[in-house]
């Protein structure tokens, strides 16, 4: 007699298709875009050796630099990203980072301070109870991981925007860059600042964000891979130079959208 198995918790999914038809098609402009460039890349490489390293990664460094504006380009920051229902969450919503779930920071709330520094008017710090103060909002929307895998999460916190309104940032700016206590450090580019799904987010679901997810501060993005969604936030800044992030200079794709 075979025992019947209790069906499991639902794993992160495997992105479908479907859900996707208007981004895959867009992407589908991308990569012809991308092996456009790459026919000149090669006969850019073809005066060099597999030695010559310098030469090389000065190439694929121009791609990866040439394929963000391209990107940016195409975003447009009226297209939503597709939101759910509550029934399809994703139960456990997996932990995801480049240390082991152990090592996410504990980090006091009681004596948080989000530090604001760059092109902005107001740069006082901002406590949770301040940040809780502004208008609240939430979105179920997929986290969509560069390994290959997505999870749908419930996120709520403050509008992206309205919290650099309420600091004066310069949104003429290039970039808003983020310093988390965790040691991981991203960027994004204005325009995905600005859009109306950009959250910089308190809670999931009806709790404050646990450890694992972020707490107590993280940035809900879903117009990019997740790799461009940091946690445990710890300062904000806006400029017009380049900030980099901890996997674009390791060779990431810096754009990263959907």
């Amino acid at each position: 007699m075979v025992t019947p198995i209790p069906a499991p918790a639902r794993k992160p999914e495997r992105i479908d298709a479907a859900d996707f038809k208007p981004a895959l098609a867009r992407l589908q402009r991308r990569l012809f875009l991308r092996s456009s460039l790459s026919i000149g890349a090669l006969s850019m490489l073809s005066g060099c050796t597999l030695q010559d390293g310098d030469t090389v990664d000065k190439v694929l460094w121009a791609m990866s630099h040439w394929n963000d504006r391209v990107q940016g380009w195409l975003f447009n920051r009226n297209r939503l990203a597709p939101t759910y229902s509550a029934s399809q969450i994703t139960t456990p919503f997996p932990f995801n980072a480049f240390y082991q779930e152990f090592d996410a920071p504990q980090i006091d709330g009681s004596t948080y301070q989000l530090q604001v520094s760059g092109l902005v008017r107001d740069k006082r710090p901002w406590n949770l109870a301040a940040l809780r103060a502004l208008p609240q909002t939430g979105q179920i929307t997929r986290h969509i991981c560069i390994e290959g895998w997505s999870a749908i999460g419930d996120w709520r916190g403050v509008t992206f925007r309205t919290f650099l309104e309420r600091i004066g940032a310069d949104t003429t700016a290039r970039y808003v860059g983020f310093k988390c206590a965790d040691r991981y450090y991203s960027s994004l580019d204005m325009a995905t600042a600005l859009h109306p799904q950009t959250l910089l987010t308190l809670d999931f679901g009806k709790d404050p964000l646990p450890a694992k997810y972020g707490y107590p501060l993280k940035l809900r993005v879903p117009t990019k891979l997740g790799f461009k969604n940091p946690k445990h936030i710890a300062a904000i800044f806006v400029t017009n130079t380049y900030p980099g992030g901890y996997w674009e200079d390791q060779g990431y794709n810096w754009y990263s959208g959907l």
